[in-house]
Order: C-alpha cells, then sequence, then structure tokens
C-alpha cells in the first residue's frame, strides 16, 4: 500500500511540474514533505543515504560551481566571450548555435556537463541579449549537447560516476567503450538542430553590425581578478580530473575552489550569493527526497526485480531492456537517483552472465540509456534543471513542454543509435 501512496504522490506532483500548474519548488516541497508525514521515506537516513536520501554530493557540487560562476562574472569575462562568438560567426544564427553547442559538448567530458552549462548558459544569455534574438534555442541546444558530450567520459555526467564505482569501470573504460558512440551521435544531433529549430532562427543585421563593431577587450573589466580566477578554476578543473586518484568527491572539489577564489577575489560574500540559484538547490533536494521514496517503498526495486525475471538469459534482450528502460525511466525519474537504485540490480544482472564481456555490455547499455535519457524532459538531468534556472533568472524562462518537445526527439534519435551500436560492437 505504502508503493502505491508513494507513486501516486510522485504522479501528481510530476504532473503539476509538467503542466506548469504550480511552482516546481513548492511542488517538490509540498510532496516531500507529503511523504515524509505519511512514513514514505527512511527517516532520518533521508539527510545521509546515497541510495535513499539527497545526494549531497551533487547540491554541494553545484553550490560549489554557482559561487565561483558568481565570482567570475564579476571580471566581465562572459561579455568577452559573448561578443567573440557573436564576431566569429557573424551573428549566424546556425554557424552561433554550433559554436556553442561544440564548445559544451568538448567540455562537458572534461568538466563534466553540469558545471559546464554554468559556465556556457551565461556567456549565451549575454551573446543573444547582444544581437537581440531569444536565448531559449540555444540554451536548450546547449544542454542536450552537454547532456551527449558528457557521457563520453567517467566523470561527465554524474550517472558515469555511480556506475563506474559500482561496476569498477576507468576512465579509460569510458573512453574506449563510450566516446565512439557519443561522438557519432553529436555530429547527427549537430546537423539534426538545423532542422529541429529551423523556426527559432533569427537574424537582426542591424544588431549583428552594433555588435561587429564592439570590442571585446573592452568588456574585461579586472583583468587581474580574472587572471587569479583563472588559476583557480583550473586547478578546479585538474581535480575534477582526479577526483578518483586524490579520493575526493568533485563536490569537495568545488567547494574548495569556491573558498580559494572567494579569498583571492576580495569580492563582497552577500553580492556572491546572491548569485547561487537557490530555488534550483531546493528543488533538487525535494525531488531527491521524492525518489527516496519510490526506493524506500520499492517501487524502482519492484521494476527492476521484475526486468530480471522477464528476461532470462536472453543477454540481447536484456542489453535492449536496459538501454530504453533507462531511457524511458531516467527522463522521469532524474538520472543520478535512477542510476544510484538500478546500479545494484543491474550488478546483479551482469553477476549471472557467462562471460566478462557480456557483462560489460550490458553496464554500457545501462550507461548510454541513462545518460541521453537525461534530455527526455526538463527535469530528467542535473544540468537540465540548472539551465532552466539560469534562463528564468535572466528573463529567458523555458517552459517544461518548451524543452521537452525538443528532448524527446533527441533522445528517441541517440537511443536508437545506441542501441545499433551495442547491436554491432557486443552482441552481432
Amino acid at each position: 500500500m505504502s508503493a502505491v501512496i508513494a507513486l501516486g504522490i510522485f504522479c501528481v506532483a510530476f504532473f503539476f511540474i509538467a503542466t506548469e500548474k504550480a511552482d516546481k519548488v513548492k511542488t517538490a516541497l509540498v510532496a516531500a514533505g507529503a511523504m515524509a508525514v505519511l512514513g514514505l521515506i527512511p527517516g532520518k537516513e533521508v539527510f545521509f543515504s546515497e541510495h535513499e536520501g539527497i545526494d549531497w554530493n551533487v547540491i554541494f557540487l553545484l553550490f560549489g560551481m554557482m559561487i565561483i560562476v558568481g565570482i567570475i562574472k564579476q571580471t566581465g569575462v562572459f561579455d568577452y566571450l559573448a561578443i567573440w562568438a557573436a564576431k566569429k560567426s557573424k551573428g549566424r544564427p546556425y554557424r552561433l548555435m554550433v559554436m556553442l553547442m561544440g564548445i559544451t559538448a568538448i567540455a562537458s567530458p572534461i568538466l563534466d556537463n553540469v558545471t559546464t552549462i554554468m559556465l556556457v548558459a551565461p556567456v549565451t544569455v549575454v551573446v543573444c541579449n547582444r544581437l537581440r534574438i531569444p536565448a531559449q534555442p540555444y540554451l536548450i541546444a546547449e544542454v542536450l549537447a552537454s547532456n551527449i558530450g558528457g557521457a563520453a567520459t567517467l566523470i561527465g555526467d554524474p550517472p558515469n560516476i555511480i556506475i563506474g564505482s559500482r561496476a569498477g569501470l576507468t576512465f579509460n573504460d569510458f573512453l574506449i567503450h563510450m566516446a565512439p558512440i557519443v561522438v557519432v551521435v553529436f555530429v547527427v544531433f549537430v546537423l539534426f538542430t538545423r532542422v529541429l529549430f529551423r523556426n527559432s532562427f533569427q537574424y537582426n543585421p542591424e544588431h549583428v553590425a552594433s555588435v561587429m563593431a564592439l570590442q571585446e577587450r573592452r568588456a574585461i573589466t579586472d583583468p587581474r581578478l580574472l587572471a587569479r580566477c583563472l588559476v583557480v578554476l583550473g586547478g578546479v578543473v585538474v581535480g575534477f580530473g582526479l577526483h578518483a586518484v586524490l579520493h575526493l568527491e568533485p563536490s569537495i572539489v568545488a567547494l574548495v575552489g569556491a573558498g580559494v577564489m572567494l579569498l583571492v577575489s576580495r569580492v563582497d560574500t552577500s553580492d556572491v550569493l546572491s548569485e547561487v540559484e537557490w530555488p534550483t538547490l531546493v528543488f533538487f533536494m525535494g525531488l531527491f527526497v521524492m525518489v527516496a521514496a519510490l526506493v524506500h517503498t520499492g517501487v524502482i526495486a519492484t521494476i527492476g526485480t521484475w526486468a530480471i525475471d522477464a528476461l532470462g538469459d536472453n543477454y540481447f534482450v536484456a542489453a535492449t531492456s536496459l538501454l530504453f528502460g533507462s531511457s524511458v525511466l531516467g527522463a522521469f525519474f532524474d538520472n543520478i537517483p535512477y542510476v544510484a537504485t538500478m546500479a545494484p540490480i543491474v550488478e546483479g544482472m551482469v553477476a549471472q552472465t557467462p562471460d566478462p564481456q557480456t557483462g560489460q555490455a550490458l553496464w554500457w547499455a545501462f550507461a548510454l540509456g541513462a545518460d541521453f535519457g537525461g534530455n527526455g524532459t526538463a527535469v530528467a538531468a542535473s544540468a537540465n534543471v540548472v539551465a532552466l534556472g539560469i534562463a528564468a533568472r535572466a528573463g529567458h524562462r523555458i517552459s517544461f513542454w518548451q524543452f521537452t518537445k525538443y528532448g524527446i526527439l533527441v533522445t528517441v534519435l541517440s537511443t536508437l543509435m545506441a542501441w545499433l551500436y551495442v547491436w554491432l560492437r557486443y552482441f552481432s
């Protein structure tokens, strides 16, 4: 009975979030509160459990990077990059979109997709404001590109970190098995955006001319602060890349980086904290509690167990089900808690495989489905929620369905390509 109630509350909350009939932060908090009052969450463990609670690594990673971005913003470097991008693209909409997507997709496997969006989205808002064009299509395209590009490495997408830890997969394993299909999917996606956003491209010659006349170097308001910030940001990037060697969570690296940047910048702390996307962080906390209730009451485990029993020893069918199932479920339950919940179930499936290669194929199918499923809806991945928060703050609000109508198409395309890749590489 508790599982039915938890699922019912989750579905009602998701309905209000999807239709935007109520504020998403209020909806998440009310739903989380109702689940807590009804005893559907694991008590105080919701604050401490990685599998049945709030993932503080995600929350503090976002918090630390929001502080870093807030300080860097004060140097004027985002205006500099915006003017540079506008001039390089000559204001041509599709060329500008490809440039921004390329930067995002290249940076995401190195920085992780959430951090990349937090750095690139402000630039996008500024360049679109300069060109007097709507920023929403460009932001949506960047988020989709970040989720695709981030799938290439162990640290590029949070679900990959969870999978790598559970399966014992290394950074190089992800490069060898995930990067090839990610490159192919991204190239196809770039071509697809020409059609996908064809009605959104606007070209205003008069505004382009005014931007082309600007000197981007003049946008830098504090070169000395920028130099110090770039040194700290470089250290944070190196920390992200070596976090497994250093035995430090990315969230710790981000928090240390934020603290050091506050020290070297000497900016007003209250000004920086005002740049933090507090509604986004609170929404994530509520969403994690909601998913924790589904985990605690056995809803997701039941789905996973049913899948194992139904698939038997047909491992290609198992890989197919993991790929498509993760793509669909990850789109609705947020792929981070979904992967954390399903990873032990997949581990059990892998233990029954006849050889290591088949077992790894199941892990890669699982990872591809969860990563590409992150594009499915506006709440399917951390990068999506962060981008929508930045857009709303900048006056370029993106609705749930405005994002999702593009995300679903890209998810279907990328998942089908991933399925073909899994079949050709591991089972043909």
